[in-house]
C-alpha cells in the first residue's frame, strides 16, 4: 500500500490510531440526528446496498447502524483519488486489508459509484468470501449503470432511501406523543403543510434558509448526476424538459407535445425521462388497466419524488394556502408518501381513468389485493362521487382512501372500506394495509 493511500486511510479512519470510537463516530454524525424507518442488516455474502438521490441520508442511515453495532469499521470514501487508486484490484485490496489487522470489522465504501467498475470490484470482494459486512452507498448516478446491476445480482440487498417521509418527520417533531392528543394531530398536521411547499430533504428540513439548500440540490441533481455524468447533448431542451415536468404534476403527459415545446425529439424526451426516473428526481405513473373498454388511456402521469425539488424548478414557496397550484402540490405530496412505503419490486401503483373522464387519483396492487387512493384538497367529507362508485362496483378493492383535510368517519360500501383522513395518515395507512 502507497504512503498517500495510508495517510488518507489513517485520516478517515483515526480510530486504527487511538482515537475513540465515540469521537470518531461523531465526527460523521450530523446534528441534530433523526431516525429513519429503513432498516439495514448485513447478510454474509451480500452488500448492503443504500441508493437513492443524492443528501437524502445514505451515508448517516449507515454510520448510524455502524454506530449501534459499537465496533469500529474501515470507511473509504471512493471518491478520494488515492483511495479510488487503490480500490482497482479486489485482490490487492484483500490482500492489503490482511497487513492492516482489522479484524473482521465492517467495510463502508461511500459513494462507491466514484470507482471504475464498481460493481466488478464489489463481485470481486464477495466472491473472495472475506467474511465482513460490507455496507456501500450509491447515488442516484449508480442506478444508472446497468453494468453494476448485472456484476451485483444475487450479491447484493439494494435499499432506496428516499428523502424523509412524514411519519419520519413527524417522530422528529413530536416524539412518540400519542396520535390522539390534539396537539400531536396539530403538528402532524403542521408537518404535512410545510412538506408540501418544502419537501422532506434532510439538509432542507435543518437548514435556516430551505430555499437556498433546495436551489443548491436542484443545481447537483440536474446538473451533476444527470446532465454531465451521461453527456446530456441537448442541455437547454433538457432542462426545458424538466421545468415542463415540474408544471404538470398530476397531469397526463404528451410526450410529443414536450418534445415539441423542447425542440428534441420524442425518442430524447423518452430517454430523458428514463434518466430522470432512475435519478429519483420523477416519476411516471401508467394506467390501471382492469380489462374494461372504456379504460383506453395509455398516457402517463407525472410526479415529482420530493416537492420541495418540483418547487425550486417550477412554483416557487409561497405559503400552501396562498397557491394556484395547491390542489397539485397536494396530490404530489401524496404520491411521495405513497413511493417511501412501497415496494417498487413487490407493489404497484398506477391511476385509473376512463375515456368519459372518470377517475381514481392512485390505485394499488399487493399480492393480488387493491387499495384506491383519491386526493382532494379540501375536506374530503360529501365528496364520495359516481366516478369513486363506478371504480368500487368494477373492481373491490379492499379500500378506498378519501384523502384531504381533517378524519371523518368511514362507510362501507359493498365488501370495499372507505376511509375519510387527513394527507398526514395517508403513508401510515398505507403501511399498516400492506402488512
Amino acid at each position: 500500500m502507497e504512503s498517500q493511500t495510508l495517510r488518507a486511510l489513517t485520516s478517515d479512519n483515526s480510530w486504527l490510531v487511538g482515537e475513540g470510537l465515540t469521537d470518531w463516530f461523531n465526527r460523521f454524525l450530523p446534528e441534530p440526528l433523526w431516525s429513519r424507518d429503513l432498516e439495514l442488516t448485513a447478510e454474509p455474502r451480500r452488500v448492503s446496498l443504500v441508493v437513492g438521490p443524492r443528501q437524502a441520508g445514505k451515508s448517516t442511515l449507515i454510520w448510524t447502524t455502524l454506530r449501534e453495532k459499537g465496533k469500529p469499521a474501515l470507511f473509504l470514501n471512493c471518491e478520494d483519488p488515492s483511495v479510488k487508486q487503490w480500490l482497482s484490484s479486489p485482490a490487492v485490496f484483500v490482500a492489503d486489508l490482511s497487513d492492516l489487522e482489522t479484524g473482521e470489522s465492517p467495510i463502508f465504501f461511500e459513494e462507491v459509484q466514484a470507482l471504475d467498475d464498481a460493481g466488478l470490484f464489489l463481485k470481486g470482494l464477495i466472491d473472495r468470501h472475506i467474511n465482513r459486512p460490507i455496507y456501500a452507498t450509491g447515488s442516484s448516478a449508480f442506478d444508472l449503470e446497468a453494468q453494476h446491476r448485472e456484476s451485483l445480482a444475487g450479491r447484493a440487498h439494494r435499499h432506496l432511501l428516499l428523502p424523509f417521509s412524514i411519519i419520519e418527520r413527524l417522530r422528529a417533531v413530536a416524539g412518540n406523543a400519542s396520535e390522539k392528543n390534539p396537539l400531536t394531530q396539530l403538528k402532524r398536521r403542521q408537518v404535512a403543510l410545510d412538506m408540501a411547499v418544502y419537501g422532506g430533504y434532510p439538509a432542507v428540513l435543518a437548514a435556516p434558509q430551505p430555499e437556498r439548500e433546495l436551489a443548491d440540490l436542484a443545481e447537483a441533481f440536474v446538473l451533476r448526476d444527470v446532465s454531465d455524468r451521461f453527456r446530456i447533448r441537448h442541455l437547454i431542451g433538457f432542462r426545458k424538459l424538466v421545468q415542463l415536468a415540474a408544471s404538470q404534476i398530476g397531469n397526463l403527459v404528451n410526450f410529443s407535445d414536450w418534445a415539441s415545446l423542447a425542440a428534441i425529439s420524442s425518442d430524447t424526451v423518452t430517454e430523458y425521462c428514463r434518466l430522470l426516473e432512475e435519478a429519483h428526481i420523477l416519476r411516471l405513473v401508467r394506467p390501471f388497466v382492469g380489462g374494461k373498454r372504456a379504460e383506453i388511456i395509455s398516457a402517463p402521469k407525472v410526479y415529482f419524488l420530493d416537492n420541495g425539488l418540483r418547487n425550486q424548478i417550477f412554483g416557487g414557496f409561497q405559503k400552501l394556502e396562498e397557491r394556484a397550484d395547491r390542489g397539485a402540490l397536494i396530490e404530489n405530496l401524496v404520491f411521495s408518501e405513497l413511493s417511501k412505503v412501497l415496494n417498487p419490486v413487490l407493489d404497484s401503483l398506477r391511476y385509473w381513468r376512463t375515456k368519459a373522464g372518470t377517475e381514481i387519483d392512485f390505485v394499488i396492487e399487493h399480492q393480488g389485493r387493491l387499495l384506491a387512493v383519491e386526493v382532494k384538497a379540501g375536506d374530503t367529507r360529501g365528496r364520495f362521487g359516481r366516478g369513486h362508485r363506478s371504480f368500487v362496483e368494477a373492481y373491490s378493492p379492499e379500500r378506498l382512501l378519501m384523502v384531504g383535510q381533517g378524519d371523518h368517519p368511514a362507510l362501507e360500501l359493498g365488501a370495499t372500506r372507505v376511509d375519510f383522513l387527513g394527507v398526514e395518515r395517508v403513508g401510515s395507512t398505507v403501511r399498516e394495509w400492506l402488512g
